[in-house]
């Protein structure tokens, strides 16, 4: 939900009215009308104006400072340098600082895994009186220098230089000051600030440094101009991503040009968003990764203010595209790839990643910002949602058909007309007159229901909520000291100020069952419209010198609302299951951290094909950005898809994290059974691939919490050496053993061209073996091939070398299928290896975090199929058995399979093969998952 319904108001009308029509792009700041990002914003390579004062060089056990001079004003600042602790491959840490600053600039908190960085032993090296070089001695291979004058930070992997910091000299800090007195004989557009000339000084020759008007919104700026912008050059890189989130390529295009936007981050409510642009949308995370063929190295900048990001980018006549084409321009580029950082407040705040590898590099992100702990098996099943279900009847009705034409589904959604008025934590009695026994008809089929829960609340008399968060003073506040009041959905709405520890805390209370009776333990949440989305604010949401508890404006918290409301709802879920319950959140606004607290879906996208192809590029940027756990709304959530769109679409979403189907309240009824016979079927049939699958997903999951790895790849992250492979970002990998290229084309019926990656050590073919899932049909070659597809082909290919667990019993839904037996697909190598995962647990208590839970390793070998446990501690009791085997890619037929168990390491009997071409068969070895065993082949 977020466009497209009455808000009871001649100004919710107008907002319906304009959302027939799509983004309004007048309706959002471009660069150059956002003041500081006019006045800071460079084009080209400057001479940077800032140096070091050597003699202020102080060593700390964990950091070094120094002194940073502005050359024309004399303002100084304060650079420190750390080593961060426990960073595979190793991670710095710069903060640059006002050294007195009129008042404190805001730091961000709450986006990091712990408040503050921990760090390690930090040393100099070496000073001379034109560098400084600092190592840190629990990391082999990784110094940092820092260039006298002008001011240059130079970060080194192993004597290779990886990254440099302000290499450009693109490098401004507006230091905190008085604005000046207005002359009597001067109108005040006129006055400037102390000083003289450039950006870093004198402000107030921008028209909106002290003051900005948009529209016929005002922004009085009471700290005046305080922008900072620093540049990034990654040497080693022929390709930057990251800085989600974009409808745009996975690879980042050039920006650095007069007439073309940065890329925005700045959470906004953009329904209908336009593709192919950097404009901003509902979550910012502002980190970004520069890849080449030896070295990855990532830049996370640390400031929950509006950002704008220019890429420097290899390709700067066209655009990087999804393609399968040899980008020689990569291979001829002159200059390396850079990006540069400008953002309105705050403090530069920065952790350069050192990499080597793309994996170590989004491991060093994530133990930074966390991981997704691992979810409720039903939360990675498929959800059925749409705005809106109407009644209870509805709700059953819906449950009902999805039995009847054998479909699973584990979730079904309600969004805002479920509520008395728009009044949170209540319900429609009309509609709803037995919430309660609803979600028990439901939980009795094993499955689930979930329920938006946006962060405005409605100003009336009679509404409980609105009486408390007034009282208690826990609302946002205008500049005057009032509380704000703005329109969404509910009309005139105040807002929650989720900085207050106190209106947190409040807030997550109404989660408990105490208070939000109408519920149960097992009921999901939704936050939506948290960006924070107001109808009549500045570019819809809130104004910029609104107030937060302790002070803090609004503009410099602004990307971190959404992530807070995040934090109090967890609490309140937590809490409301009593610390047993693994809670579900989805959140549409989002920020660096959120994934420790929700899966995110990409917003209000169309039903066309444009928009199918960008779920997979806005989703693999969140992935590598820490947010697995992503997807979108299947079938686009405004607009009536098609059958053969709605089809294909279910065929991506079933192998995205996040698999829900959601629908604008104007759309038509669109469940897979209102659609024809053979799109129902389409529809079905890639549903129940989902839930084949779902093993492979929860050990991704759990593996996620244990690693930081993203679940959804890019080609790069296995294949860094292979060029060709940068840009692709219509195929992608599931962790390291499933290729997925979904058809993403309309009236693509025949075929599908496919890229198989190549092998970093070139090998027989250049590439790995990959063999179709459906078929086994191995492919052995690197580079593009067509692969014959029809109707219900999704072209997805198993890594040779990978073991894959599925269950192939289907139910209504996951719940029912907790004990049921599993089956491996066993796809060897050349050298007929495989080895694989398999994670077991309880699927949605915290009891896995005290040893409750099965982690198996299976490996084939020398024609020996083995499990052993990975955590002999862990003690999870399961009822799930073994029912067979797949193994493709075997030199020679096997005559007999037998299977030997730990008990005695006797053989226990023959087992039963089949050979149909190349797969074989090994059927019911009806082993015990919790049992060591062993399946040898006989030849």
């Amino acid at each position: 939900m977020a466009g497209g319904r009455p808000a009871y108001t001649i100004l919710g009308l107008c907002f319906v009215l304009a959302l027939v029509a799509g983004v309004d792009r007048n309706n959002f700041k471009t660069c150059e009308q956002s003041s500081f990002c006019r006045r800071l914003r460079s084009l080209e390579p400057q001479t940077s104006e800032f140096i070091v004062l050597p003699a202020s060089l102080q060593q700390f056990k964990q950091h070094i400072t120094l002194s940073v001079l502005h050359q024309r004003t004399k303002h100084e600042y304060t650079l420190k340098l750390a080593c961060v602790k426990g960073n595979v491959g190793g991670t710095f840490h710069l903060q640059v600082d006002e050294k007195q600053p009129l008042s404190v600039r805001y730091r961000v908190q709450d986006a990091l895994v712990t408040p503050e960085p921990q760090y390690s032993a930090t040393r100099v090296e070496s000073s001379t009186g034109t560098a400084i070089t600092v190592v840190c001695p629990e990391v082999e291979g990784i110094k940092v220098t820092v260039q006298v004058a002008p001011l240059k930070v130079d970060f080194f992997q192993h004597e290779r230089l990886v990254v440099t910091a302000n290499g450009k000299g693109m490098m401004r800090f507006e230091h905190l000051r008085r604005k000046p007195e207005p002359k009597q004989d001067q109108p005040d557009e006129e006055q400037k600030g102390e000083g003289g000339g450039g950006a870093d000084d004198q402000p107030a020759d921008d028209p909106g440094a002290w003051e900005e008007n948009f529209k016929s919104h005002h922004d009085s700026k009471p700290k005046g101009p305080e922008g900072l912008a620093l540049d990034f050059t990654f040497p080693q890189a022929k390709v930057v991503f990251g800085v989600p989130e974009h409808a745009d390529s996975f690879a980042l295009r050039h920006t650095a040009t007069k007439g073309t936007d940065p890329y925005r981050l700045y959470n906004l409510d953009v329904f209908e968003y336009e593709l192919n642009n950097g404009m901003a949308l509902y979550g910012s995370v502002p980190v970004v990764y520069g890849h080449g063929e030896t070295n990855t190295a990532g830049v996370f900048w640390l400031n929950a203010a509006e950002t704008w990001v220019d890429v420097f980018s290899a390709n700067r006549d066209t655009d990087v595209v999804s393609s399968l084409v040899n980008l020689v321009s990569w291979n001829s580029q002159t200059e390396p790839p850079a990006v540069n950082f400008i953002s309105e407040s705050g403090i530069m705040d920065v952790f350069v990643l050192m990499g080597p590898s793309p994996i170590d590099t989004f491991r060093q992100y994530t133990d930074l910002t966390g991981k997704a702990p691992l979810p409720q098996l039903y939360a990675i099943a498929y959800h059925q949602c749409r705005w809106n279900y109407n009644d209870e009847k509805d709700v059953e009705t819906v449950s009902v058909k999805f039995d009847e034409h054998d479909i699973p589904m584990d979730t079904m959604w309600l969004d805002i007309e479920y509520t008395d008025g728009k009044r949170y934590f209540t319900w429609d009695h009309h509609k709803f007159p037995h919430p309660v026994e609803m979600i028990h008809n439901l939980t009795a089929l094993g499955r689930h229901l979930t329920v938006i829960i946006d962060p405005h609340i409605k100003r009336d008399g009679g509404y409980f909520f609105h009486n408390e968060c007034t009282d208690r003073g826990l609302y946002v506040k205008n500049k005057d000291g009032g509380d704000y009041e703005g329109w969404c959905w509910p009309g005139a709405a105040s807002y929650v100020d989720f900085f207050n520890p106190d209106a947190r805390r409040h807030y997550a209370d109404q989660y408990l069952l105490e208070n939000f009776r109408e519920q149960t333990e097992r009921v999901g949440i939704w936050n939506d419209m948290n960006e924070p989305s107001v109808f009549n604010g500045p570019e819809v949401t809130m104004l910029k010198d609104n107030v937060h508890h302790g002070g803090l404006e609004h503009r410099d918290v602004h990307n971190l609302y959404g992530h807070m409301q995040l934090i109090a709802t967890f609490d309140g879920l937590l809490r409301r299951g009593e610390g047993r319950l693994r809670p579900f959140i989805l959140t549409r606004s989002h920020f660096a951290g959120s994934q420790r607290y929700a899966a995110v879906w990409t917003g209000d996208n169309m039903a066309d094909w444009g928009h199918l192809q960008a779920s997979i590029k806005m989703c693999l940027s969140l992935a590598v950005a820490g947010i697995s756990f992503c997807g979108a709304d299947v079938g686009g959530f405004f607009g009536n898809p098609d059958g053969e769109l709605f089809a294909r679409w279910y065929q991506a979403g079933a192998f995205q994290p996040f698999f829900r189907s959601h629908a604008h309240i104007d759309t038509k009824r669109r469940e897979p059974w209102l659609f024809p016979e053979e799109t129902k079927l389409v529809i079905r049939d890639a549903i129940r691939k989902r839930y084949r699958l779902l093993p492979l997903w929860y050990t991704l999951f759990y593996e996620h919490e244990r690693s930081g790895l993203p679940i959804m790849r890019p080609l790069l992250a296995h294949y860094p050496a292979d060029v060709n492979a940068y840009a692709i970002d219509n195929q992608y990998l599931l962790g390291d053993q499933l290729l997925v290229a979904p058809v993403l084309e309309q009236k693509q019926q025949r075929s599908r061209d496919v890229y198989f990656p190549v092998r970093g050590d070139g090998g027989e073919g250049g590439g790995d073996w990959w063999y179709d899932w459906d078929t086994k049909v191995r492919h052995s070659k690197a580079g593009v091939e067509a692969i014959a597809i029809d109707n219900y082909k999704v072209p997805v290919f198993q890594r040779g070398g990978t073991i894959v667990p599925t269950k192939e019993r289907i139910r209504r839904a996951s719940t029912l299928m907790r004990d049921d037996p599993y089956t491996l697909t066993v796809a060897l190598d050349r050298d007929e290896r495989a080895k694989g995962t398999l994670y077991i647990d309880d699927e949605m208590s915290y009891e896995y975090r005290r040893g409750q839970y099965l982690y198996l390793e299976f490996e084939f070998r020398d024609g020996v199929l083995s499990s052993r446990k990975i955590d002999t501690t862990a003690n999870y009791k399961t009822a799930s058995w073994l029912e067979r085997v797949i193994i493709v890619g075997l030199g020679k037929v096997p005559t007999a399979a037998t299977l030997y168990t730990d008990a005695t390491g006797a053989a226990t009997g023959r087992l039963e093969l089949e050979r149909v071409g190349d797969v074989v068969t090994v059927r019911k070895p009806a082993v015990s998952m919790l049992d060591a065993w062993s399946i040898k082949l006989d030849f």
